[in-house]
C-alpha cells in the first residue's frame, strides 16, 4: 500500500495524537479516519494550525529530528506591542528558556492575519493592545514560541502554525486536511528539510 502524505489545520484544543490522554480532550481521530498515519513532530493543544502527518516512517523521522532544523513559520498574537528591539533577543539567539538557549529566529511584525475568529476568541482587553509577529524556528522545544515571547514580556495571546518547510497552510480551514499535491510531495522527499 502506498504511503499518505496529509497537510491538516489543527484547531484549537485538539490534541495533536490520535489516542486519547484519558481525559474528554478532542484528538485527530475526531478529523482524520485513516490507518496508520502519524504527526511530525507535535503543535501544542492550545495552538492551531498546520501539521503534516505520513505514513512514511523513515520520512516522519528525518523531518521531526532535531538535526535536520526544518523550519517552521508561525502567526503569534501577543500582548502590547513590541519594538524592534525588543525583538533582538528572539533573533539574535540564546535567549535563556528553562534548561536550555534559543537559537536564533526569524522574527518581524507583521499586520494582523486574515484569519478565521477562534472559538473560543483570545481574551480582549480594551486598555491593552496586541500585535502580530512572524516567527520562523528550526528547532522545536515544547511551548518554545510562547515561552520565548513571555521571557521578553511579550505573553502569547494565539499562535498559528503557518508554514513546515515549503508546506503552507494557505486556504485549509481550521478542521480540514487534504493530501499533498505531487509537487509538494516530490519537493518534500528532493529536499525536506529546505524552505
Amino acid at each position: 500500500m502506498p504511503h499518505r502524505y496529509i497537510l491538516f489545520s489543527k484547531p484549537f484544543n485538539v490534541l495533536s495524537q490520535f489516542s486519547s490522554d484519558g481525559s474528554e480532550k478532542v484528538t485527530l481521530k475526531q478529523f482524520i479516519d485513516l490507518p496508520d498515519i502519524y504527526p511530525v513532530g507535535r503543535l501544542d493543544y492550545d495552538s492551531e494550525g498546520l501539521m503534516l502527518l505520513t505514513s512514511d516512517g523513515p520520512l516522519q523521522h528525518r523531518l521531526s529530528h532535531p538535526k535536520f532544523e526544518h523550519p517552521r513559520t508561525y502567526w503569534v498574537q501577543v500582548e502590547n506591542q513590541p519594538s524592534d528591539s525588543d525583538l533582538l533577543p528572539l533573533i539574535q539567539g540564546g535567549l535563556k528558556i528553562q534548561d536550555y538557549r534559543t537559537k536564533p529566529a526569524q522574527v518581524k511584525l507583521i499586520k494582523a492575519p486574515n484569519l478565521a475568529d477562534r472559538v473560543p476568541p483570545i481574551r480582549s482587553r480594551q486598555s491593552i493592545p496586541t500585535a502580530w509577529l512572524s516567527i520562523t524556528l528550526t528547532e522545536g522545544r515544547n511551548r518554545q514560541v510562547r515561552r520565548m515571547t513571555a521571557a521578553i514580556g511579550f505573553p502569547t495571546l494565539r499562535l498559528v502554525r503557518t508554514q513546515i518547510g515549503h508546506l503552507h497552510l494557505e486556504d485549509l480551514a481550521s478542521g480540514q486536511w487534504r493530501d499533498l499535491s505531487e509537487a509538494e510531495l516530490r519537493q518534500l522527499k528532493n529536499n525536506p528539510v529546505r524552505r
